[in-house]
């Protein structure tokens, strides 16, 4: 009897055992791989044992002994993951979330039945490559929380047509989003939030099947941007939050998102009103609109049971819903056809459009609006009909913009018109019959006056417009008209005037021309046969009696914006030679982008070079640019960037600088965090001040000619290889007069604009020190000028530097936490800090000059010495940069190469004897 007890037993032993399968050998061997590389594993987790037949804690097997899934979520797990997890050829889902695991992620390429992988809140950090590749059965991927190097979502990740939810939020991806994210056939939920991207929407969403949409609180520097029309076409978008990013323009319509439930887009910059789709919204729950530039009415929402943040920091007409000003109305109708531009939308606040608006300018009654000026604001757009709602209206300025489309002809029934200037924009169609009354300004359109009905006055400038057709030749009947005769007789003694006046100009460039070419010979331009010989330009900085003039170049007339005096001092390439250095202006070689365009990394002939590409230059720009050839020209220091030459070719416009290998001190400050750059030290700080310091000083003070750069800033001071700083963009610098303010239109950037200038627009060499200043204070605290991101008493810097000095120790926590102070450092800090002060007191007077920061600086860093050079070279200084250009442009036989090596020894020996001198 005991016998068949003990049998029994051992049969139902073995028929239990029999239901849990061994594993497989390959998968034994990467679950124990698994088990040994990381810490803290379960108690079943029994070495030597089967990881299937022992049934281990979050490891499952199917009938064959294959691992399908790996489950052990919230485990505090510590430790790394092996590289062989990838050999799991039956793995479904991984689930290793909340834990603390670090290392490298392992690829999981290959895993074609993968379903699902958990790893967010775990401390990887490291993405490998092709880390998505062959998951062709993937739906669920979640990587949040984990301190990953910077990467960027990798092609690959378009292959997952299976993917419905993707989640990487806090977990350092940079770059911009993907164009394939918005064509994978599954994907519902997309959630990138706290991460570094920038860039744009793109236009893919527009017919993606996303329901959720999480971009929020991107921590980049110039984090996501642009308009969100996008979102208007993705019609199954249920959740939206795109809060806490730098994107602009106006609300969409959302009338086809039948599901909308939460709308979340606070701490941007949106402009316009917002839409009645919108607030009619039935499904909607949540609506967050704060801390933007919204206008118009104060939204009211359909739905009482909305979750509403709203009420702050917008430019409502009112503070509660209510009608706005019928003004109000027409003037934001115009502003919708010009895109709703964030200039305006920033000035345009309250209900009274006659309490300074930009560009609007109302009668002495301050009731009726007589002008609406928007000249020389880059606007995009179309003229809006709704302007002739604005019946009193006299002057509409509209000149050099990007304005489309035709001019509306509900203009001509303004009753009060008088003067229409369109001129330098891309209108094209007819032009409307204005009465004779109106001066019209047209010119600059090419496509304009293609169809019949044009119209003008006798006011019109030359060439802006054709008669109107109500006008006889002879003025018919008009006061002041004059005769046939008299008309032919002045149109004689113009041409005559204008036939002498050529003369003139001919025989004086005859001969300057002969005069230039005996002393520098005829300069090659490179230029391919069957085209026109490259233009030579310059710029004329001074009068003709050698007295500086109020401003570094003279136009006389719109229409002649493009025309500048010149004076080669043989410093033009070739667009063919640029583009081959670029690599045909390859998106890789992008350096950086601004409002001037883009510069691009460039190779010539074994030489790196910064090519900056300036698009769609007006009168503005093309000033700016020939202005910095001129104020490069007569200036050459160590901690000045060097121009190495130029192109014009068509409308091409390009500056070649010397290539600056670790970018500028803003990436450097405000950046690193992205992965390129290390934080800044103390005493790097410290020498990239005196840099700088040197650098103005010496355009202040020690050049030939006394200049203002007017743009100083972080973004505008780039390091080279020793990290030693060079003051670059020289296209807002004036000529200094320091015995009077010169009045000039305002330039630079918000935040380092001196308060006279921001105030007056007089400008001094004080404004620089004002800047300067500022660039301290963010040296100092790893702060920007202006971040809107912190509380309203904090975002202004110098205001709050200010307040916090007075007491020393409050004013040591604000200090950049990332600066390892000992006590001499430290005593340092706090006289560096005293000099930011003083550079940015309120009263110019009250500011030092640069010399004077020079003087505070320099004994609290040691003196410099470059990494090496060759002794050898202090015995070639007597041929200069231009005069090697000069040689090698004549033709002697001279490589650019060798040109460029000549370069780099020119710059070796200036930095020696510049040491030598301080």
């Amino acid at each position: 009897m005991a016998t068949k007890r003990i049998l029994f037993f051992f049969f139902t032993a073995l028929l239990f055992f029999s239901s849990f399968p061994a594993s497989n050998g390959a998968d034994a061997d990467v679950i124990t791989a698994l088990a040994q590389s990381l810490g803290n594993t379960p108690a079943s987790w029994k070495a030597g044992s089967d990881p299937c037949s022992s049934k281990w804690e979050g490891i499952v097997c199917d009938s064959s002994g294959a691992v399908t899934d790996i489950n052990l979520g919230s485990k505090s797990l510590t430790g790394t993951l092996p590289s062989t997890l990838n050999q799991l050829s039956s793995l479904k889902s991984l689930q290793l979330q909340q834990n603390k695991i670090s290392g490298s992620l392992p690829s999981l390429s290959g895993l074609g039945s993968l379903q699902s992988v958990s790893l967010y809140g775990n401390s990887f950090t490291s993405m490998p490559d092709r880390f998505f590749s062959g998951l062709t059965s993937i739906q669920k991927i979640s990587l949040d929380d984990n301190p990953l190097d910077p990467w960027s979502i990798p092609e690959d990740l378009s292959q997952c047509n299976a993917l419905t939810d993707f989640s990487a939020s806090n977990a350092s991806i940079n770059g911009s989003i993907p164009d394939f994210l918005g064509t994978m056939p599954s994907l519902q939920s997309l959630r990138l939030s706290y991460n570094q991207l920038t860039g744009g929407l793109p236009p893919t969403l527009a017919g993606s099947v996303l329901q959720s949409l999480l971009l929020n609180n991107q921590k980049s520097g110039a984090k996501l941007s642009g308009r969100i029309d996008v979102i208007g076409s993705a019609t199954q978008l249920s959740m939206v939050w795109l809060q806490s990013n730098g994107f602009t323009g106006p609300i969409p319509d959302v009338s086809n998102l039948t599901s909308l439930l939460s709308f979340n887009v606070r701490d941007n910059d949106l402009t316009g009103v917002v839409p009645q789709s919108l607030l009619d919204c039935p499904t909607l729950t949540n609506a967050t609109l704060s801390n933007n530039k919204l206008q118009g009415p104060f939204p009211q929402f359909t739905s009482t049971t909305v979750k509403l943040d709203v009420d702050k920091g917008n430019n409502f007409c009112s503070k509660s819903p209510g009608p706005c000003d019928s003004r109000v109305m027409i003037l934001l109708s115009i502003a919708s056809g010009l895109g709703y531009p964030i200039e305006l939308a920033t000035s345009w606040n309250g209900n009274d459009p006659c309490a300074q608006w930009a560009g609007v300018v109302c009668d002495a009654s301050g009731k009726n609006i007589q002008v609406l000026n928007f000249a020389n604001r880059h606007f995009i757009g179309f003229i809006s009909p709704d302007v002739a709602n604005l019946t009193s209206l006299t002057k509409l300025i509209l000149n050099n913009n990007s304005l489309t489309g035709t001019i509306p002809d509900a203009l001509t029934s303004l009753p009060s018109l008088q003067l229409l200037d369109v001129s330098n924009n891309k209108l094209s169609g007819s032009i409307p019959s204005f009465k004779t009354s109106v001066t019209l300004k047209l010119s600059g359109n090419p496509d304009l006056g293609g169809g019949s009905g044009s119209g003008g006055s006798p006011g019109s400038a030359p060439g802006d417009s054709p008669p109107s057709p109500g006008a006889s030749p002879s003025g018919g009947g008009q006061s002041g008209k004059r005769s046939s005769g008299s008309a032919g007789l002045i149109a004689g003694v113009i041409i005559a005037a204008l036939v002498v006046a050529g003369c003139v100009a001919g025989y004086i460039y005859y001969k300057r021309h002969k005069r230039n070419a005996r002393k520098f010979g005829r300069v090659q331009t490179q230029s391919p046969p069957h085209e026109p010989e490259m233009v030579k330009i310059g710029i004329m900085g001074m009068k003709s009696n050698g007295a500086a003039t109020s401003e570094l170049y003279s136009q006389s007339s719109t229409d002649s914006a493009g025309t500048y005096l010149v004076e080669n001092h043989n410093m033009n390439m070739s667009i063919q030679a640029l583009t081959i250095a670029t690599n045909n202006f390859s998106e890789a070689n992008i350096l950086g982008r601004g409002g001037f365009g883009v510069v691009y990394k460039g190779d010539l002939n074994g030489t790196l070079v910064a090519v900056k590409r300036n698009e769609s230059l007006g009168t503005k720009g093309m000033a700016e640019f020939h202005a910095e050839i001129d104020v490069l020209r007569k200036v050459r220091h160590r901690h000045l960037v060097a121009l190495l030459g130029y192109c014009i070719d068509g409308t091409e416009r390009l500056l070649v600088y010397e290539y600056m290998p670790e970018g500028t001190l803003g990436q450097h400050l405000f950046e690193w965090n992205e992965g390129r750059y290390a934080p800044l030290n103390w005493k790097q700080r410290l020498i990239i001040a005196l840099d700088v310091a040197r650098g103005i000083e010496y355009l202040h003070s020690l050049a030939q000619e006394s200049f203002i750069h007017r743009d100083l800033k972080p973004s505008n001071i780039l390091l080279d290889n020793d990290m030693r700083a060079k003051v670059s963009d020289f296209g807002l610098v004036k000529l200094a007069d320091n015995t009077k303010s010169l009045a000039t239109r305002l330039a630079g950037t918000f935040g380092y604009l001196a308060p006279e200038y921001a105030t007056t627009g007089k400008v001094t060499t004080k404004v620089d020190v004002y800047a300067y200043g500022v660039i301290l204070m963010e040296l100092i605290t790893g702060r920007k000028a202006l971040d809107e991101t912190r509380p309203e008493d904090e975002t202004h810097l110098v205001t709050c530097f200010r307040r916090n000095i007075i007491h020393k120790d409050k004013f040591m926590k604000t200090v950049d936490s990332f600066l390892d102070l000992n006590d001499e450092a430290r005593e340092g800090l706090l006289e560096i800090a005293e000099l930011a002060r003083h550079c940015t007191a309120r009263e110019p007077y009250q500011r030092p000059d640069m010399g004077h920061a020079v003087n505070v600086l320099a004994p609290l860093v040691e003196q410099w010495k470059p990494t090496s050079y060759d002794e050898g070279d202090l015995c070639d200084s007597g041929t200069d940069l231009a005069q090697r250009m000069q040689k090698w442009q004549l033709g002697d036989g001279s490589s650019t190469t060798e040109l460029f090596s000549s370069y780099r020894g020119s710059i070796e020996n200036s930095r020696v004897a510049s040491m030598m001198r301080n």
